[in-house]
């Protein structure tokens, strides 16, 4: 990471292809079958090739992994949670407060942010935000839950603060 600099770790680059048709269809179920959308699930095969190709001691390699573990965790206790009837508008948060007492959480989320060397800079700040998006996204998918809405029609948010997220979506089940 440092080779490459701390502000590159988490820039976002589109990458555009053409895939045909019956390949596509393909990938379209592969990806509803897990539970994500197409670019989710796109993401995830290109970032798995990374982890399992990669020198076993490869910074990046390593991060991603860290980043697959804590996406997986919050998915699995999700779904428990959900199972066990514990859902509610602040369900982000009760998954995210759940999965840190957990032992080795906190270091693999931030292992998954970059490490300690981004802590506090503009770059672990990107990679928090980003990576807090997406937490909040699988946990909605996995319960299938949809954004609350406010009397106006935006989505309801709370703020917390001393947590390890600091802003979430409100959550709903469809009646």
């Amino acid at each position: 990471l440092l080779s490459r600099g701390l502000g590159d770790v988490y820039k976002r680059q589109t990458v555009t292809f053409t895939l045909e048709l019956p390949v596509r269809k393909f990938m379209d179920a592969q990806a509803k079958a897990a539970g994500m959308n197409m670019t989710h699930y796109m993401q995830m095969l290109v970032e798995t090739h990374v982890i399992d190709t990669a020198p076993a001691d490869d910074a990046l390699a390593l991060r991603l992994a860290a980043k697959r573990h804590v996406i997986a965790r919050v998915v699995a206790l999700a779904t428990d949670m959900d199972a066990a009837g514990k859902f509610d508008d602040d369900f982000i948060l009760k998954v995210i407060n759940e999965a840190q007492e957990e032992d080795g959480f906190v270091e693999q989320y931030d292992l998954a942010l970059g490490g300690p060397e981004t802590a506090g800079t503009r770059a672990g700040d990107r990679a928090r935000t980003s990576m807090n998006q997406q937490i909040g996204r699988v946990i909605k998918k996995a319960v299938g839950a949809r954004s609350k809405r406010t009397e106006k029609g935006k989505i309801a948010r709370a703020q917390v603060q001393d947590a390890m997220i600091s802003t979430y979506t409100l959550l709903e089940k469809a009646a």
